[in-house]
């Protein structure tokens, strides 16, 4: 039987691509756009298109979407056409074909506004407890696909499981202060601590949850590297995370010297990935003690899988103001 791809050119898709093609899986990858991943070209807001997609499917790994870099480039009505109905489409037809597992790729950018943080104040912890509060229309489409997800489990009797990613994609942040201030190795690493995974550890958490999926709840469950940090930890990050990190790790500040990299001066969150650790059986490898691990080897922190997708970007054209145009 077949494991179906959706979303197969971007980032995440042709990770899992890559990994169940080395295992020898039979996995089609579907994609608006054509790439040595994509079997079908189309959009899953077509269900014809997604009805053929799903002929002879045993389990669906629901990887595309429009991200939060479209906003400026694309409508709300277009967001609401891929997240919302192109999930809509998807979950109905798995569904009829008799799907035994749906495993929903969502976003830590729900969560919007339930993360405001004031300078000075501690960072604020953040689990599956935390009520999202959408701030755009990325992370309002992507929770109401959490919802639809919830429906068909409960009423249509479809094994789903919703992970929310955070971040994965190897792009230069959209925050043009945040890419003068570091160097893109120096935030990614940072960001190890608290906010991203490696794209290893993301596609090995979507092929146990489809392994899981009639085991566990639907979730959602938050996919991050394995914070270091506690919530006692979260007074001292909102003041001083450099401090904490080298408290936590004390080779860190060498290592971080002879690179000429910084410490942040705050975090304003940390994400807990507990339950999916718990649920999922899942243990995530390329955290900030492998970082160190490397850098004091003088090894590339990243894994072979994220080296080989590499960078796509999230646009065609190019913005004077850096890679995205916001």
């Amino acid at each position: 039987m077949t494991i179906l791809v959706t979303g197969s050119a971007g980032h995440l898709g042709e990770a899992l691509m890559r990994l169940l093609r080395e295992r020898g899986e039979t996995a089609r990858g579907i994609d608006r756009k054509a790439s040595a991943f994509t079997d079908l070209v189309g959009t899953i807001g077509d269900r014809g298109f997604v009805r053929e997609a799903m002929g002879g499917v045993r389990a669906v790994l629901h990887t595309a979407t429009l991200h939060k870099p479209h906003i400026v480039t694309h409508s709300r009505q277009d967001f609401v056409d891929t997240n919302v109905t192109g999930t809509l489409v998807l979950l109905e037809e798995a569904a009829r074909a008799g799907v035994a597992a749906f495993v929903h790729t969502s976003t830590t950018s729900t969560f919007g506004d339930a993360m405001a943080h004031q300078p000075g104040r501690p960072a604020t912890w953040i689990d599956e407890d935390v009520v999202p509060i959408p701030r755009n229309i990325y992370g309002a489409t992507k929770l109401a696909a959490e919802h639809l997800c919830r429906v068909a489990a409960r009423n249509d009797g479809l094994a789903v499981v919703i992970l929310r990613t955070s971040r994965f994609f190897p792009e230069d942040d959209d925050s043009a202060a945040t890419r003068a201030s570091f160097a893109q190795d120096n935030l990614r690493a940072l960001e190890l601590l608290y906010r991203r995974a490696d794209i290893a550890d993301m596609a090995s958490a979507h092929l146990l949850a489809i392994e899981r999926a009639t085991e566990v709840d639907v979730g959602p469950f938050i996919v991050s590297a394995t914070t270091p940090f506690t919530e006692g930890d979260l007074a001292d990050l909102g003041g001083d995370a450099g401090a904490v990190v080298r408290r936590l790790y004390p080779e860190s500040a060498a290592l971080f010297a002879e690179r000429g990299w910084r410490f942040f001066g705050a975090i304003d969150r940390v994400y807990a990935n507990r339950r999916a650790r718990d649920a999922l059986g899942w243990q995530p490898e390329y955290d900030f003690r492998h970082v160190l691990d490397c850098l004091a080897e003088g090894r590339d922190f990243r894994s072979e899988l994220a080296q080989a997708v590499g960078t796509k970007g999230y646009h065609d054209q190019v913005f004077a103001d850096g890679p995205y145009p916001v």
